[in-house]
């Protein structure tokens, strides 16, 4: 592993366990070593910058967020892919027939028009409560790059009824992220590779959900966590240890990277 010069990592359930949720200090100590040692460290995430967690001394070379449809590092965007607003309005009233209600997410702002179970569960995960906003319609008038919401998977077919830019990218059985149809964890891979000048074949990945496929399918090296979907580590070059016992860094020190 000698030529892996740059590291993805998915945060919740690979970074983050979902139960404990916060960063452990090995995990930060594994990131802070792989910066010492010239590796380059990049996030890729459903969340979007506003709901990053914080990792505390840690500095990320480039961040994928909303699922690949925004993608920036410390001094400029490296890709950009909202929503087309024609799909955006059709995604809303979809959701509405099926009684869903939905957040939208811009670059500076999660904006909801209400809440259910599954919604509230799902913002749980992440330790975030749902942001109800009175002007919601305004902000989906703006740049929307995701929509998340409680589905399940026999609501697919209506929630995604004749919005042809638009795609699901889901990692849990009870809701969705809905993103632009050209984004993806795999698509702002590549164009973060592309952005540092490297090959797949220099990148590894760390993953442990459905969304994270396609950046699997992006990079040299794709290790699911011991509590990963087994789609995931069936697509996997290898598998680590639990989130929750440190399988990030355990395997970082194993393989020599740390």
């Amino acid at each position: 592993m000698n030529d892996v010069k740059i590291i993805f990592f998915d945060i919740d359930g690979t970074l983050i366990d979902t139960q404990i949720k916060r960063v452990s200090e090995k995990t930060l100590e594994a990131l802070r070593r792989l910066r010492a040692r010239g590796i380059r460290i990049c996030l890729s995430t459903g969340r979007s910058p506003v709901s990053l967690p914080r990792f505390e001394d840690v500095t990320f070379d480039a961040l994928i967020t909303f699922n690949g449809s925004y993608c920036y590092d410390r001094t400029q965007t490296i890709f950009s892919q909202p929503i087309p607003p024609q799909d955006v309005r059709r995604l809303l009233a979809n959701a509405a027939a099926l009684g869903r209600p939905v957040c939208a997410a811009t670059k500076d702002r999660l904006a909801a028009n209400g809440r259910d179970a599954d919604l509230v569960d799902y913002f749980a995960i992440a330790g975030l409560e749902v942001p109800v906003a009175q002007d919601f319609e305004a902000v989906c008038r703006q740049d929307v790059y995701q929509f998340m919401l409680g589905s399940r998977k026999e609501e697919y077919p209506a929630l995604m009824d004749g919005v042809p830019g638009a795609k699901i990218a889901a990692w849990w059985d009870r809701a969705v992220d809905v993103i632009p149809a050209a984004g993806g964890k795999g698509t702002g891979v590549e164009k973060t590779l592309a952005h540092f000048h490297l090959d797949r074949a220099q990148a590894m990945a760390f993953g442990d959900g459905g969304n994270d496929l396609e950046m699997f399918g992006a990079v040299g090296l794709g290790v699911a966590m011991e509590n990963a979907s087994p789609a995931l580590k069936a697509a996997a070059g290898d598998v680590c240890g639990h989130a929750a016992r440190d399988g990030v860094y355990h395997y970082l020190k194993d393989h020599g990277l740390i």
